[in-house]
């Protein structure tokens, strides 16, 4: 399997782990349904990938750049050292080591994601 093939299995495992780590936790109805689309349209981008590697990855390498932003500030929100107001939206079944393991897998995740989405220049 390809680096790209790699890249977007990563991003949908993120995506589905994301989703079901949104619906579990205790944040704002909002909140939620936000999360539930930005997570769609991931989604989308990543099939359309899937779909045709030859074509720009670009949206793909946006969303999971976002996505390791938004985990690293959940990393840094539990951890205190910035107040997002947000923290119910980064824990994860009230357990703060629990939340602490999650933003950190997901955070890595999604760098690796980034990682193996960004075109390569040709060696010739």
């Amino acid at each position: 399997m390809d680096r790209t093939r790699v890249g977007c299995w990563s991003v949908v495992v993120l995506i589905v782990v994301q989703t079901l780590a949104t619906l579990l936790s205790g944040g704002p109805a909002e909140l939620w349904a936000v999360g539930v689309l930005f997570n769609a349209a991931a989604a989308f981008s990543a099939f359309l990938v899937l779909r045709r590697p030859d074509r720009s990855r670009w949206p793909l390498v946006a969303w999971s750049a976002g996505f390791f932003g938004w985990h690293v500030t959940g990393l840094l929100s539990l951890a205190g050292v910035v107040t997002t107001g947000l923290e119910a939206m980064f824990t994860v079944g009230g357990d703060l080591r629990l939340s602490l393991l999650y933003q950190v897998v997901l955070t890595t995740l999604a760098a690796f994601a980034v990682h193996l989405l960004l075109p390569r220049p040709n060696r010739g």
